[in-house]
């Protein structure tokens, strides 16, 4: 082991730091995952929560760290990053996640991360080149492709489910969708595991490079990272957020059992798909994506369009005020870190 360019205690505070916001990633968006069977009377709230914490450990075991390498060293260039940095980047996020949360607003974690990691390195650097931009570009262009392509499948699954169900009565239908909807649910919830807790493995990895303890080499980066970041993010889901549930379940379209099927499994495959790939998507905007999809294919004045317009506005402004809050605590870290 090469020798630590930071103390131990400055490390370790850092980690914490880190595994808090793995923390309250979960708490933040583990909603997205149980909302719609809250909102549908398929599971209980206790019940939900930890059935979406279960499948948010479990995907520990199925994805590769691809989305982690991806904000590792491809969204700033670690030379320009040092301890300061990590702390503005993680005290950005975490501000805007609190922000968020107290007044229910699905916004996406993700980009509060990715906003607060550009807006402290630019502050250090004073100029844009530190940035990745074929890695931070692609993270801005799915704002929009990753909850269009929710909203298609949203609104595909539903259409074809209703061709499929057109003989049959809704109460016929919905018993088709019960146990469904649970699977749709575990699968989102595997989703999210995988690509969120990556986030805040790929920022301590981050860090344990900048320490002078780890490399880019992902054989490198040791296992109590991953192990710990899963199980944050998997304790936070259990304690749950239920401001954002409520938004999420019922105040952009009214969902049964069948709607809600869709919209899960439409989530679930659009966020399947990103994190195989090493996207870093948001999940928020996914899952909103497909109940936006779902409740259109319906019925387009089921949607409540401007509670999604909303969402819209709190999606666009996460990465400029996650990184103007990140810059402040940049500053603030130098002086008293």
């Amino acid at each position: 082991m090469e020798a630590l360019t930071m103390s131990i205690w400055t490390l370790g505070f850092l980690i914490f730091v880190a595994l808090a916001f793995d923390f309250m990633n979960g708490f933040h968006d583990g909603a997205n995952s149980i909302s719609t069977i809250v909102a549908t009377g398929a599971l209980t709230p206790k019940q939900a929560v930890l059935f979406a914490a279960f499948f948010n450990f479990a995907a520990l075991f199925i994805f590769q760290l691809k989305v982690a390498a991806t904000i590792g060293k491809g969204t700033v260039d670690p030379a320009f990053v040092d301890y300061y940095v990590i702390f503005g980047a993680l005290m950005g996020a975490l501000a805007w996640n609190i922000i968020t949360w107290y007044y229910g607003i699905p916004s996406s974690s993700s980009h509060a991360l990715v906003g607060g990691l550009v807006g402290a390195t630019v502050a250090k650097s004073m100029s844009g080149a530190p940035i990745v931009w074929s890695g931070f570009g692609k993270i801005l262009a799915f704002i929009l492709i990753s909850p269009l392509v929710g909203f298609i499948i949203g609104a595909a699954l539903m259409i074809l489910t209703a061709w499929i169900f057109r003989k049959h009565t809704p109460h016929e239908a919905s018993k088709w969708f019960r146990s469904g909807q649970l699977l749709a649910a575990a699968l989102y919830s595997l989703g999210h595991g995988g690509n969120d807790a990556q986030k805040t493995i790929g920022i301590i990895w981050l860090l344990l490079i900048t320490a002078g303890v780890s490399t880019k080499d992902v054989s490198t980066l040791p296992m109590w990272v991953v192990y710990s970041c899963y199980f944050a993010i998997a304790w936070g889901t259990y304690l749950g957020g239920w401001r954002i549930v409520k938004t999420m379940g019922s105040k952009i379209t009214k969902l049964n059992s069948v709607s809600g099927s869709c919209a899960s499994m439409g989530g679930a495959i659009a966020l399947g798909l990103a994190t195989f790939a090493g996207i870093p998507v948001s999940t928020t905007h996914t899952i909103t994506g497909s109940i936006v999809g779902v409740g259109a294919a319906s019925d387009v004045k089921a949607v409540r369009w401007a509670v999604t317009a909303n969402l819209m506005v709190a999606w666009i402004v996460t990465i400029p005020a996650s990184g103007l809050v990140a810059a402040i605590c940049w500053y603030i870290g130098t002086k008293f870190l």
